[in-house]
């Protein structure tokens, strides 16, 4: 939040909390180790810099990890909604599976997860949810080098700050938790798939083909040569 000139760390809605980490502590690596340490879920681990917005929530699934994985989905979802609320009116934020973001057409930060186990049918002990979003275009890359890559910042987005956009993201989460958890990926799939602007397209990750949907569980549904392929989203998880 922001009084005056000065610009607070964010608060936390009900059943969340927030532990800010170290300068130079990936808060991503922070919520996975602890998450093996027994940390309770709900805690959202952020990083101090206000140039990217570098936060991670750790999670406590309650179903194996081909469905649980899923929910990574439901917190894009919370973060279109976040820029959406506070973001100019023109602002387009769509997705690119498996987790990506662009804004207004060019890509822009994304989302990494990772679990306890990487069984399919396994309930994982816990699952941290990693989100980036770059504000800032860094001083070495010319601006317009490289169209297929923006900052919020260079669309339009100057009053917005890094807490500000944690806050508004971990409330929205929780709507979209909350219906992922009541309804399962199906309860946000044609939310996400109407975010998704590459569907019906061909394209090459993470194989080349066109890209028909997502099934049941968020993986890649691809369509080559007549034949359709299955390509998993829990094989997207980070190492």
């Amino acid at each position: 939040m922001i009084f005056g000139d000065v610009i607070t760390d964010p608060t936390f809605p009900p059943l969340l909390s927030g532990e800010k980490v170290s300068k130079g502590v990936d808060p991503f690596t922070k919520a996975v180790s602890a998450s093996m340490m027994g940390c309770e879920p709900g805690v959202v681990f952020y990083a101090e810099d206000q140039d990217a917005l570098n936060a991670a929530i750790t999670l406590a699934p309650e179903n194996a990890l081909k469905e649980s994985v899923s929910v990574v989905h439901a917190l894009m979802l919370s973060l279109a909604d976040s820029l959406g609320a506070l973001g100019p009116p023109e602002l387009a934020v769509h997705f690119v599976w498996p987790c990506q973001f662009k804004v207004n057409a060019a890509r822009c930060g994304g989302i990494r997860f990772k679990a306890s186990t990487t069984e399919p049918d396994t309930i994982p002990d816990w699952l941290v949810v990693g989100l980036t979003l770059p504000f800032v275009r860094p001083e070495s890359i010319e601006p317009g080098s490289d169209p297929s890559q923006t900052w919020l910042y260079e669309e339009g987005c100057i009053e917005l700050t890094v807490p500000q956009v944690i806050e508004s993201w971990s409330r929205h989460s929780l709507v979209w938790l909350n219906s992922f958890e009541d309804k399962g990926y199906r309860g946000i799939q044609d939310h996400w798939r109407a975010k998704c602007d590459s569907i019906g397209s061909d394209v090459t990750h993470p194989n080349r083909g066109t890209f028909v949907g997502t099934d049941e569980n968020g993986s890649l549904l691809l369509k080559c040569d007549g034949m359709t392929s299955i390509h998993r989203l829990i094989d997207e998880m980070a190492p």
